[in-house]
């Protein structure tokens, strides 16, 4: 878990340098699992508050409105 946090903490302290694998790597600890992929973007579901987080997976690092939904959805905003 410590891993997770030192990600958590480079996604708030350094938004715009966060790689697709790193993002999904807090999502999935976080109780997100991979839903669908449909063309470029990859769909994350959240069983237990039906949470859905949609996200570029072609594209590293990832743009930073999409780390602060991510920082969001799982609290942390």
């Amino acid at each position: 878990m410590a891993n997770i946090d030192k990600l958590i903490a480079k996604m708030k302290n350094q938004p715009n340098g966060i790689a697709f694998n790193e993002a999904a790597k807090v999502l999935e600890a976080k109780g997100y699992r991979l839903d669908h992929q449909t063309g470029s973007h990859c769909q994350f579901m959240n069983d237990v508050n039906n949470g859905k987080l949609t996200i570029p997976c072609n594209k590293s690092p990832i743009k930073k409105v999409y780390v602060t939904q991510i920082l969001k959805c799982i609290g942390e905003k």
